[in-house]
């Protein structure tokens, strides 16, 4: 059995995984006995489970600021309508067809979904994400196109062109 290894890929994960176990004890010199067959034990298998990604510095600086400021409008936007029996709601369920490649990228953008104002990823299929609205008469479908266009800059890859057909 071979084993195709992408050292430079296993050593950035070792240090991103070893930072992030010195942050986790606060820097306790006594934790590394522990802490070091973890992190390479960590580091190995993510490279063997999850292939190598390119990402793009610009992408994640955009990525966070769109991140940030959905998530300040979502809070808001949840808290009116929870105070304020007036506020639309009309709830519903979508389809929503993926462009973007199957693995990380849509599990990425289903995640992020949850931030959106009234939306919430319910189920992640082969092809398309099923999502829970809460105000079905609102521009949630341009928002889900502008998210799948920020997770794919932020990983440096191209969307795949817009398949007819429902889900």
């Amino acid at each position: 059995m071979k084993m195709n290894i992408n050292y430079l890929t296993l050593l950035s994960r070792i240090l991103l995984l070893s930072l992030l176990w010195w942050s986790l004890t606060d820097g306790e010199p006594g934790s590394w006995l522990v802490g070091v067959p973890v992190v390479l034990f960590a580091a190995f298998v993510s490279v063997r489970m999850l292939p190598a990604m390119s990402w793009s510095l610009s992408g994640i600086f955009l990525f966070s600021l769109f991140f940030l400021w959905h998530s300040l409008r979502g809070g808001i936007d949840v808290a009116q309508r929870a105070l304020h029996p007036g506020m639309p709601i009309s709830p519903a369920m979508h389809d929503f067809r993926f462009r973007l490649p199957a693995g990380p990228p849509r599990i990425l953008m289903a995640n992020v979904v949850n931030l959106l104002p009234g939306t919430l990823s319910a189920e992640v299929g082969e092809d398309c994400l099923k999502i829970h609205v809460l105000d079905d008469t609102g521009t949630f479908a341009a928002e889900l196109r502008i998210l799948e266009q920020q997770v794919a800059s932020v990983l440096n890859i191209e969307l795949f062109e817009e398949a007819s057909g429902s889900c």
